[in-house]
Protein backbone atom coordinates (compact mmCIF):
# COMPACT_ATOMS: atom_id res chain seq x y z
CA UNK A 1 0.00 0.00 0.00
CA UNK A 2 2.56 2.68 0.80
CA UNK A 3 5.00 1.78 -2.27
CA UNK A 4 6.73 4.86 -2.03
CA UNK A 5 7.73 4.72 1.49
CA UNK A 6 8.88 1.23 0.78
CA UNK A 7 10.60 2.27 -2.71
CA UNK A 8 12.74 5.37 -0.67
CA UNK A 9 13.38 2.79 2.13
CA UNK A 10 14.94 0.39 0.18
CA UNK A 11 16.70 3.31 -1.96
CA UNK A 12 18.40 4.37 0.88
CA UNK A 13 19.30 1.24 1.68
CA UNK A 14 17.47 1.25 5.21
CA UNK A 15 16.49 -2.20 6.37
CA UNK A 16 13.29 -3.17 7.77
CA UNK A 17 15.07 -3.50 11.46
CA UNK A 18 16.45 -0.02 11.05
CA UNK A 19 12.86 1.19 10.68
CA UNK A 20 11.23 -0.52 13.42
CA UNK A 21 13.56 0.65 16.16
CA UNK A 22 13.40 4.52 14.37
CA UNK A 23 9.20 4.08 15.95
CA UNK A 24 10.66 2.02 19.04
CA UNK A 25 9.23 -1.38 17.67
CA UNK A 26 10.77 -4.95 19.18
CA UNK A 27 10.28 -6.49 15.73
CA UNK A 28 10.61 -6.03 11.89
CA UNK A 29 7.31 -7.53 11.80
CA UNK A 30 5.44 -4.77 13.29
CA UNK A 31 7.03 -2.57 10.93
CA UNK A 32 6.83 -4.44 7.82
CA UNK A 33 2.79 -4.96 8.90
CA UNK A 34 2.17 -1.29 8.39
CA UNK A 35 4.06 -0.65 5.19
CA UNK A 36 2.38 -3.63 3.57
CA UNK A 37 -1.01 -1.46 5.05
CA UNK A 38 -1.92 -4.55 7.07
CA UNK A 39 -1.82 -2.28 9.56
CA UNK A 40 -2.20 2.15 9.53
CA UNK A 41 0.67 4.26 10.44
CA UNK A 42 -0.12 6.93 13.48
CA UNK A 43 0.40 10.40 12.94
CA UNK A 44 3.45 10.68 15.15
CA UNK A 45 5.03 7.55 12.89
CA UNK A 46 4.83 10.00 10.02
CA UNK A 47 6.54 12.21 11.02
CA UNK A 48 9.62 10.46 12.37
CA UNK A 49 9.74 8.45 9.24
CA UNK A 50 9.48 12.04 7.48
CA UNK A 51 12.06 13.94 9.82
CA UNK A 52 14.49 10.73 9.27
CA UNK A 53 14.17 10.80 5.19
CA UNK A 54 14.57 14.78 5.25
CA UNK A 55 10.87 14.58 3.35
CA UNK A 56 7.36 16.10 3.79
CA UNK A 57 4.85 13.81 4.84
CA UNK A 58 2.83 14.45 1.63
CA UNK A 59 5.61 13.08 -0.56
CA UNK A 60 6.34 9.72 1.48
CA UNK A 61 2.54 9.13 2.19
CA UNK A 62 0.40 10.67 -0.55
CA UNK A 63 2.61 11.30 -3.38
CA UNK A 64 -0.38 11.09 -6.62
CA UNK A 65 2.44 10.71 -9.20
CA UNK A 66 3.04 7.03 -10.10
CA UNK A 67 5.13 6.86 -13.66
CA UNK A 68 3.33 4.89 -16.46
CA UNK A 69 6.36 2.29 -17.30
CA UNK A 70 6.00 3.73 -21.17
CA UNK A 71 6.07 7.44 -20.52
CA UNK A 72 7.35 8.82 -16.84
CA UNK A 73 5.56 12.21 -17.57
CA UNK A 74 2.58 10.63 -17.46
CA UNK A 75 1.13 11.26 -14.23
CA UNK A 76 -1.66 9.09 -12.19
CA UNK A 77 -3.99 9.42 -9.32
CA UNK A 78 -6.03 6.78 -8.38
CA UNK A 79 -5.13 4.64 -11.24
CA UNK A 80 -6.63 7.25 -13.45
CA UNK A 81 -4.58 9.13 -16.04
CA UNK A 82 -4.72 12.97 -15.32
CA UNK A 83 -1.86 14.28 -17.43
Amino acid sequence: MYDNLKRLRTNKKVTLLQMSKLLGYNSPNAYSRKEKGERKFTLDEAKKISTFFNLPIEEIFFNPKVPNKGNKNEIYFNQKQVV
